[in-house]
């Protein structure tokens, strides 16, 4: 798991997505990945404050204040569905649904132009309920991928959704259960390497594009999730 949080936090601050998600799925491989959910959105909190400097212009409030007002809708249902399964079964959707985002990604899938309200609001509600799992960035990567977007707008609208999600998800986490001692231990651990990692990611020292990048992160995402879903199954 120190390997996976500190690639991750790499993969974060070199695409602008991905560490949830890739966190998540390795966890599901060692353990039950609900344990992680409280980590990662701690640990997403600290990454965004850290990748905040000078991205405040690129933020589309718009967008984000709607994906925001599905989100509150989406989460609590999400939360109920999940801490109603079993590890097993918890298992096989978080990696059931990763791969259903990663084939989204990877198929190129474009809108004619930008998403209206209506749309947004319910990418947000599917944000929402992904968010139980600590996986709500995911389906909104997807959905800005799809739209003709500026990739600074991109990466800095996701970083101002991030904190806002996270601050609203906390309280229902703790309720849930899904908050304890453990997840402070473990933060305070996974932390420095969440540090590391995103300001490796954000030096753009690798010779491949942001977006090659993003399509290397999507299959190894794929890869984890596959083998968490075997694991479920068998």
């Amino acid at each position: 798991m120190v390997a996976a949080i500190l690639g991750s936090a790499l993969v974060r601050g070199y695409s602008g997505f991905g560490f949830s998600a890739l966190v998540i799925a390795a966890s599901s491989l060692v353990t039950n990945p609900l344990h992680f959910v409280a980590v990662v959105m701690i640990c997403e909190m600290a990454m965004t404050a850290q990748a905040w400097t000078g991205i405040g212009p690129d933020v589309d409030w718009r967008r984000v204040w709607l994906l925001v007002g599905g989100a509150v809708l989406g989460l609590p249902f999400g939360l109920w569905l999940l801490t109603a399964l079993s590890e097993d079964a918890a298992r096989a959707v978080i990696s059931g649904f990763i791969l259903v985002m990663c084939a989204i990604l990877l198929a190129g899938w474009h809108m004619k132009g930008e998403a209206g309200k209506l749309s947004t609001l319910a990418a947000g509600v599917v944000s929402g309920v992904a968010n139980a799992p600590g996986m709500g960035g995911l389906p909104v990567a997807a959905f800005f991928a799809a739209q003709p977007m500026r990739a600074a707008v991109f990466r800095a609208t996701l970083v101002g959704y991030f904190p806002l999600l996270d601050l609203y998800s906390a309280p229902l986490y703790w309720w849930h259960g899904l908050i304890g001692w453990d997840t402070l231990r473990v933060s305070l651990v996974a932390l420095p390497l969440c540090f590391f990692g995103n300001w490796l990611g954000s030096r753009h020292f690798l010779k491949t594009g942001p977006q090659e990048f993003r399509r290397f992160a999507i299959f190894l995402l794929a890869g984890l999730a596959a083998l968490g879903l075997l694991r479920a199954v068998v």
